[in-house]
């Protein structure tokens, strides 16, 4: 049982060399900065509706106009 664990361990920690995990990342920003591009109003516009709708929310609980929703 012993060997069979050191054995898992060394499956699960083994580290291979290459450059693959350097051009996954690289690959990964790329896409991630394209579509900060490409996207950048409607990323704008997401924001901006989210904060808006949190301070609505806000705004209602702090003056407890929920409570009459419910």
């Amino acid at each position: 049982m012993n060997k069979f664990l050191l054995q898992v361990k060394r499956v699960l920690t083994n580290k291979e060399e290459g450059i693959d995990g350097i051009l996954v990342t690289i690959g990964l920003c790329i896409i991630a900065l394209v579509l900060c591009v490409v996207m950048k109003d409607a990323l704008a516009e997401l924001i901006k509706n989210i904060t808006g709708a949190m301070s609505v929310k806000a705004q209602q609980i702090l003056t407890g106009a929920f409570l009459v929703r419910l």
